[in-house]
């Protein structure tokens, strides 16, 4: 069966019916989930009652898939495997985290419009979120659509940024909410890496803003300067008309493009159990050459 899609949202945001992700896809699905996501930069996807394996499985129809930051840590115990991003309030014994427990304080930091793995020379691609359990209200995640922003700007204010290199890493976005909470070998692995402020999106041709609350400095500008210009353009870019809310309902997966959408989560009752899994499909090549990162 082909599938279909609904568009959500006036600038964005696809739902996807017609495929069941806990079975294998043939090339003409994938191609077809493909050019949906080029074209839309989120993908939802209802009543897909999926287990890691099957998460693992259909995301790897779009790359290789990175493996979770928190194994730079060294007192690291996973609860998921590797692949798999732990976007829970839950510790390795499926308890939820008390509130002074710096997992979770590192965890508010979602709550910051980002891009996923914009922190890594080679960012993020695709992240794919499946809702396990979810609270009684709250907890949403909000999208942001780069391209559309982009499009917006005025034309001198895409003059002056295109071109401009940024620098990204966690500890500029956990700084931002008093969390430094890290172990040596964590900021090691967490130096700042080069990431352009505007790229062109491959799969559409459309221009986009590359922004993230990791994003902390602009090359060849002085800090504050920067840091004022990366806050403008993300006001700018997080307006009404280019966002879009998705409540979560148990069984719902969500898939978005990481080069074209900013997201953030949002609050909820932390005594209730959020349990949410992600898979992150890498871009497989970085936004700076080597060379120009010297």
């Amino acid at each position: 069966m082909a599938i279909a899609v609904k568009q959500l949202h006036q600038v964005f945001v696809g739902e996807v019916s017609g495929v069941d992700l806990r079975r294998p896809l043939d090339a003409d699905t994938v191609t077809a989930l493909n050019d949906a996501i080029n074209q839309y930069g989120v993908l939802v996807f209802h009543d897909q009652p999926i287990d890691d394996a099957q998460q693992q499985a259909f995301s790897r129809n779009f790359g290789e898939l990175e493996t979770t930051v928190r194994a730079y840590r060294k007192d690291f115990v996973p609860r998921l495997d590797i692949h798999m991003a732990d976007i829970s309030n839950l510790d390795e014994n499926n308890k939820v985290l008390p509130a002074g427990d710096r997992r979770r304080l590192n965890a508010l930091g979602n709550r910051l419009w980002h891009s996923d793995s914009s922190f890594k020379r080679i960012p993020a691609r695709f992240s794919l979120l499946s809702a396990r359990v979810i609270p009684d209200e709250g907890g949403e995640t909000q999208f942001a659509d780069m391209r559309a922003a982009w499009d917006a700007l005025p034309d001198k204010m895409k003059a002056r940024v295109e071109g401009m290199i940024c620098e990204h890493t966690q500890l500029f976005s956990r700084a931002k909410i008093g969390f430094t909470d890290w172990a040596e070998e964590e900021r090691a692995k967490m130096a700042p890496v080069p990431q352009v402020l505007v790229r062109t999106h491959p799969g559409s041709g459309r221009k986009s803003l590359f922004l993230s609350s990791h994003a902390g400095r602009i090359r060849g500008m002085e800090e504050p300067e920067a840091r004022m210009l990366l806050l403008d353009l993300s006001e700018f870019a997080t307006q009404r008309e280019f966002v879009h809310t998705h409540r979560w309902k148990v069984g719902d997966l969500v898939m978005w493009d990481n080069r074209c959408t900013m997201h953030r989560a949002r609050e909820y009752d932390e005594t209730q159990i959020r349990d949410m899994h992600r898979t992150t499909v890498s871009d497989g090549v970085p936004t700076v050459l080597e060379a120009e990162a010297a």
